[in-house]
């Protein structure tokens, strides 16, 4: 009986090892199976992503930084790299065109905009969603909706507003007219993160005695910083991006902003300055980028709807 029982314990310590081994396996292959699969759908589909929204302005930079003869003859030169670096589109961008000009236009047209569309939206928000008024629900579904009315239907009652208050071919026109487009969705934006600030906290200050204007200063506007500055950076995106309205109310050249300047003055009839024109689009898509760069965390934050109680 106990030979039995040694020839048994004998013969399961020799299977162990086998055990180990075969369970070793299984979780290498399981390793290998997690790798292939997270390369398959995670950093395959994230590298093609990068590669597409990246390629334009690489070809946007080589292309401001190529000298003529590189542009041109791809037989000779390779169409992805630079031989002979140039900052000749650039110096003739800055000094030989009214560039600089443009680019504080477009900053000025911008920031204004975008101001007075926050401010706007700032109130309208806090009082569709705030005061509870009857039927504030649907005024904040009609501001929305009227965010999705093209541009093409209010080209002609804004065209007719502007002559009559004589503000054609002035930025002016402009930083009042931006704000029709920009206002619905800002408001949209900011009612959805005023809901997320708890109610408990505007109800104690009025029980102290605030005003509704120094709860809004006091205590609802720190809390909604993030989505304060996601409205102002959508705004401010739409503002520098616009094309539309720049062109039709524009015509001085001196007065136009960058992304109407750079294809009606660089442009001669089928004569493109490609290299000047990269190199627009390239400086021109600087200060949206630093623009982003400086507030992500806050624009990541108010898309989740984070509030610090």
């Amino acid at each position: 009986m106990t030979d039995a029982r040694l020839a048994t314990t004998h013969g399961e310590d020799e299977n162990l090892p086998a055990q180990q081994q075969g369970k070793a396996a299984a979780a290498e292959m399981m390793a290998w199976d997690s790798k292939s699969r997270r390369m398959v759908v995670l950093y395959l589909p994230l590298a093609c992503f990068v590669l597409i929204l990246l390629f334009p302005f690489y070809w946007m930079t080589i292309t401001a930084f190529k000298p003529n003869a590189e542009l041109y003859d791809y037989k000779t030169y390779n169409p992805f790299l630079i031989g002979s670096p140039t900052l000749d589109h650039i110096k003739h961008l800055l000094f030989g065109t009214a560039y600089p000009k443009w680019l504080m236009t477009t900053m000025t047209v911008s920031v204004c905009s975008t101001f007075l569309s926050l401010f706007s939206s700032t109130l309208a928000a806090y009082a569709i969603q705030r005061l509870r008024f009857t039927g504030s629900q649907y005024v904040g579904l009609a501001i929305y909706l009227a965010y999705l009315v093209p541009p093409s239907i209010l080209f002609i009652p804004l065209a007719t507003m502007v002559y009559w208050l004589g503000l054609f071919d002035s930025p002016m026109a402009l930083i009042l007219v931006y704000p029709t487009f920009l206002i619905p969705f800002c408001t949209w934006l900011l009612i959805g993160y005023f809901k997320s600030i708890p109610y408990e906290l505007e109800e104690c200050a009025l029980i102290d005695g605030a005003t509704r204007l120094q709860i809004l200063r006091e205590i609802t506007l720190p809390l909604a910083v993030p989505g304060l500055i996601s409205a102002g950076i959508f705004s401010f995106t739409l503002s520098w991006n616009e094309f539309i309205y720049a062109l039709a109310f524009i015509q001085s050249s001196e007065n136009k902003t960058v992304p109407v300047a750079i294809l009606t003055e660089l442009v001669t009839g089928d004569v493109y300055q490609w290299g000047a024109l990269m190199a627009g689009s390239l400086l021109g898509s600087l200060p949206v980028a630093l623009f982003y760069s400086l507030f992500v965390d806050y624009y990541v934050s108010s898309l989740t709807g984070a509030v610090k109680e």
